[in-house]
């Protein structure tokens, strides 16, 4: 790891792209027009790479934005199902659960993270419902929870209890 690296993101990810993500992470405690600019660069830079997906939506997130955190996040999911060849609705996935390997790489594995975060974004903007649907068709894509789900599911029922008292 280069001494000026504050994340690693892949050991895949391209150098270009790790600079400009670099930069935007240490930007976006002291200029978050100069970090979001940057972050955007990094994905005009190379559409495929995930984790340009993965930094924009978390920045989106962390600046309250959640519109633009659920749009990144569903670009996200777009271009991971593309580059892994499965359908991009989770809806679908759940249906033909033995067709597809959702544990099978990086791909399939950022695709159930993303998912996360989306419904981690659903619940932030109350959109309860549809957070709860996401978190449950999550479990059965991900039974071994490698996404880290059960935390955004407790953290949901916890609000779900919260709302009823």
């Amino acid at each position: 790891m280069d001494v000026g690296e504050r994340i690693i993101f892949s050991p895949n990810i391209p150098p270009e792209v790790n600079q400009l993500l670099q930069a935007a992470v240490i930007a976006s405690s002291i200029d978050q027009a100069r970090a979001e600019n940057l972050f955007i660069q990094a994905q005009a830079t190379d559409r495929h790479c995930l984790q340009t997906y993965f930094a924009l939506y978390k920045f989106y997130f962390y600046q309250k934005r959640l519109t633009d955190a659920e749009r990144i996040a569903l670009s996200g999911l777009e271009e991971s199902a593309r580059q892994g060849g499965f359908p991009s609705d989770f809806r679908r996935l759940v249906r033909e659960p033995k067709k597809w390997d959702m544990y099978a790489n990086e791909i399939t594995l950022f695709y159930l993270y993303t998912l996360k975060a989306l419904a981690f974004i659903k619940l932030r903007q109350g959109q309860m419902v549809e957070g709860q649907l996401i978190l449950s068709l999550l479990q059965q894509l991900d039974p071994q929870d490698k996404s880290g789900a059960s935390v955004i599911m407790d953290l949901a029922a916890a609000l779900e209890a919260q709302q009823w008292n």
